[in-house]
Protein backbone atom coordinates (compact mmCIF):
# COMPACT_ATOMS: atom_id res chain seq x y z
CA UNK A 1 0.00 0.00 0.00
CA UNK A 2 1.45 3.69 -0.92
CA UNK A 3 -0.43 5.80 1.75
CA UNK A 4 -0.50 9.85 1.55
CA UNK A 5 -2.01 11.99 4.54
CA UNK A 6 -2.76 15.41 2.66
CA UNK A 7 -2.65 18.20 5.19
CA UNK A 8 -5.29 20.82 4.06
CA UNK A 9 -5.86 24.30 5.96
CA UNK A 10 -8.81 25.79 4.68
CA UNK A 11 -10.20 29.88 4.76
CA UNK A 12 -12.65 29.90 7.58
CA UNK A 13 -15.56 31.28 4.68
CA UNK A 14 -15.50 27.74 2.69
CA UNK A 15 -15.07 25.64 5.55
CA UNK A 16 -18.97 24.32 4.63
CA UNK A 17 -18.14 24.62 1.24
CA UNK A 18 -15.00 22.54 0.93
CA UNK A 19 -16.29 19.89 2.82
CA UNK A 20 -19.10 19.44 0.60
CA UNK A 21 -16.82 19.36 -2.85
CA UNK A 22 -14.32 17.05 -0.84
CA UNK A 23 -16.94 14.57 0.21
CA UNK A 24 -17.92 14.77 -3.46
CA UNK A 25 -14.43 13.64 -4.27
CA UNK A 26 -14.22 11.38 -1.58
CA UNK A 27 -17.30 9.52 -3.30
CA UNK A 28 -16.03 9.44 -6.13
CA UNK A 29 -12.15 8.39 -5.07
CA UNK A 30 -13.31 5.20 -3.47
CA UNK A 31 -14.54 4.01 -6.93
CA UNK A 32 -11.42 3.94 -8.61
CA UNK A 33 -9.89 0.44 -8.25
CA UNK A 34 -6.15 1.87 -7.07
CA UNK A 35 -8.00 3.10 -4.24
CA UNK A 36 -8.13 1.00 -1.23
CA UNK A 37 -9.95 3.68 1.20
CA UNK A 38 -9.79 7.79 0.63
CA UNK A 39 -10.68 9.38 3.91
CA UNK A 40 -11.44 13.19 4.46
CA UNK A 41 -11.14 14.00 7.99
CA UNK A 42 -12.01 17.49 10.02
CA UNK A 43 -9.97 18.53 12.77
CA UNK A 44 -12.18 18.65 16.28
CA UNK A 45 -10.28 21.82 17.77
CA UNK A 46 -9.67 23.83 13.84
CA UNK A 47 -12.36 23.33 11.59
CA UNK A 48 -10.15 24.81 9.24
CA UNK A 49 -7.77 21.71 9.28
CA UNK A 50 -8.82 18.83 7.16
CA UNK A 51 -6.72 15.71 6.31
CA UNK A 52 -7.35 13.56 3.13
CA UNK A 53 -6.26 10.04 4.41
CA UNK A 54 -5.27 8.17 0.93
CA UNK A 55 -4.35 4.53 0.93
CA UNK A 56 -3.59 3.18 -2.57
CA UNK A 57 -3.06 0.15 -3.34
CA UNK A 58 0.52 0.88 -5.77
CA UNK A 59 2.89 4.13 -6.06
CA UNK A 60 1.29 4.21 -9.46
CA UNK A 61 -2.14 4.90 -8.52
CA UNK A 62 -1.90 8.81 -7.04
CA UNK A 63 -0.83 9.46 -10.62
CA UNK A 64 -3.94 8.33 -11.73
CA UNK A 65 -6.24 9.49 -9.33
CA UNK A 66 -4.93 12.67 -10.62
CA UNK A 67 -5.91 12.10 -14.06
CA UNK A 68 -9.57 11.77 -13.00
CA UNK A 69 -12.24 14.00 -13.71
CA UNK A 70 -13.80 14.21 -10.41
CA UNK A 71 -9.81 15.15 -9.02
CA UNK A 72 -9.48 17.68 -11.56
CA UNK A 73 -12.49 19.66 -10.67
CA UNK A 74 -12.09 18.95 -7.21
CA UNK A 75 -8.44 20.61 -7.42
CA UNK A 76 -9.84 23.99 -9.36
CA UNK A 77 -12.63 24.16 -6.75
CA UNK A 78 -10.59 23.79 -3.41
CA UNK A 79 -7.76 25.85 -4.44
CA UNK A 80 -9.22 29.57 -4.18
CA UNK A 81 -10.60 27.76 -0.75
CA UNK A 82 -7.01 27.01 0.77
CA UNK A 83 -5.06 29.48 3.67
CA UNK A 84 -1.80 27.81 2.87
CA UNK A 85 -0.98 25.41 0.15
CA UNK A 86 -1.91 21.74 0.55
CA UNK A 87 1.53 19.48 1.73
CA UNK A 88 1.78 15.49 2.03
CA UNK A 89 3.41 13.52 3.79
CA UNK A 90 3.78 9.55 2.16
CA UNK A 91 3.81 6.66 4.66
CA UNK A 92 4.22 2.69 4.31
CA UNK A 93 1.90 0.30 5.60
CA UNK A 94 2.44 -1.67 8.53
CA UNK A 95 -0.69 -3.48 10.21
CA UNK A 96 -3.00 -4.43 8.56
CA UNK A 97 -0.82 -6.29 6.34
CA UNK A 98 -1.94 -5.22 2.62
CA UNK A 99 -4.30 -7.93 2.09
CA UNK A 100 -6.30 -6.51 4.54
CA UNK A 101 -7.51 -3.68 3.23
Amino acid sequence: MYIVHVHIYVKPEFVEEFKTISTENARSSVQESGIARFDLIQQVDDPTRFELIEVYRTEADPAKHKETSHYNKWRELAEPMLAEPRSRTVYENIFPADFGW
